[in-house]
C-alpha cells in the first residue's frame, strides 16, 4: 500500500498529523498487519464501562468483533450502540452475572453458538469491597473472590476447551491491579485475589502454552472508573495519587486499549505469563 498523503487521520478518537512520529509507527505497525485484529472475535467481561469498554472498543476498532458480558442490560445495550457506531463492527451483548459460577460454562457455549467462535478473552470483570481487614466476613471474602477469581478461571477452562475442540490457539487477558504487587489498607479481599489472579495467569501461561493459548495480564495504576470513585472523588486522596505517580496524574481506561492491543495480536505472540503494569510509573518509583 503507498504511503497515505500528508494530512489529518484519526487513531481511535485522537486526530494525529500525518507528519508526526505517532502516526509513522502507528502506520508502520497496522502496515505490518501485526496489530490487526480483523477477522477475530472478542470476549469481554465488565465491557459494558470502564476499563472493559475501553478495551473492548480499542479491540473494535482494530478490527476485532466484540463480545460483552455484564449484569446491566441497559449499560450493555448503549455499550453496543457506542461501538457499532464507531467501529462498524459485530457486537453481541450478554446479561450475566459472573458471581454464578456454575453457570459460566453454559454462558461461554451459549457464546460461541451465537458468535460461531471466540479468539480473544478479556477477564476485566472485578469488584471490590473496602473493609478492615479484621472486619471482613467470609461473605464478603467469598464474593470477591468469586468474581474476581474463580469467575476468571472458569472462563478461562471454557475457553481453554473450545479453543482446544477447534485445533487452534487463543489470547487470554486477565485485569489485574496495583494490588498484584502491593498493597493499601482496607483491600484484604481485593488484593488477595487480585495477587492470585497474577499467579493463576502464569500457571496458565505455562499449563496452555502446548495448546498455543497465551496468557497474560495487565496491571492498572489509578484510573478513573466507577469502582475507583470513592478514590478519585476524595482531593486529598487525588492529592496523594499524584505525588506518587511519576507522570503527574490520573490514568483513563483508554490509557489500557495499547497493551490489550498487543498481548491480543499476532504481535504478542512470544509474550506469556508477563504482567504488564500500566501505572504511569507507579510502581518504578521508590
Amino acid at each position: 500500500m503507498p504511503f497515505p498523503p500528508i494530512g489529518w487521520f484519526s487513531v481511535g478518537s485522537r486526530p494525529v498529523s500525518c507528519q508526526s512520529n505517532a502516526f509513522l509507527l502507528y502506520y508502520v505497525a497496522m502496515e505490518s498487519g501485526r496489530f490487526n485484529l480483523a477477522g477475530k472475535t472478542a470476549l469481554v467481561t465488565g465491557g459494558n464501562r470502564g476499563i472493559g469498554f475501553a478495551i473492548a472498543r480499542g479491540l473494535a476498532e482494530h478490527g476485532a468483533d466484540v463480545v460483552l458480558v455484564a449484569r446491566t442490560a441497559k449499560e450493555l445495550a448503549q455499550a453496543k450502540t457506542q461501538i457499532q457506531k464507531q467501529t462498524q463492527r459485530r457486537v453481541w451483548t450478554f446479561v450475566f452475572d459472573l458471581e454464578n459460577t456454575e453457570k459460566i460454562e453454559g454462558l461461554f457455549d451459549e457464546i460461541v453458538t451465537q458468535t460461531g467462535g471466540v479468539d480473544i478473552l478479556v477477564n476485566c470483570a472485578g469488584i471490590t469491597i473496602r473493609s478492615p481487614a479484621e472486619d471482613v466476613s467470609l461473605d464478603m471474602w467469598d464474593r470477591v473472590h468469586r468474581v474476581n477469581l474463580t469467575s476468571v478461571l472458569r472462563m478461562s477452562q471454557a475457553f481453554c476447551r473450545h479453543r482446544k475442540s477447534a485445533g487452534k490457539g487463543g489470547k487470554i487477558i486477565n485485569i489485574g491491579s496495583l494490588t498484584c504487587s502491593a498493597a493499601r489498607p482496607t483491600t484484604a479481599a481485593y488484593a488477595s485475589s487480585k495477587s492470585g489472579l497474577m499467579g493463576l495467569t502464569r500457571t496458565l501461561a505455562v499449563e496452555w502454552a502446548k495448546y498455543s493459548i497465551n496468557v497474560n495480564a495487565v496491571g492498572p495504576g489509578y484510573i478513573t472508573t466507577e469502582l475507583t470513585k470513592p478514590l478519585w472523588s476524595d482531593k486529598d486522596f487525588t492529592k496523594w495519587v499524584l505525588s506518587e505517580t511519576p507522570l503527574g496524574r490520573w490514568g483513563q481506561p483508554e490509557d489500557l486499549i495499547g497493551a490489550a492491543v498487543l498481548l491480543a495480536s499476532s504481535a504478542g505472540d512470544f509474550i506469556t505469563g508477563q504482567t504488564i503494569y500500566v501505572d504511569g510509573g507507579w510502581l518504578a518509583m521508590l
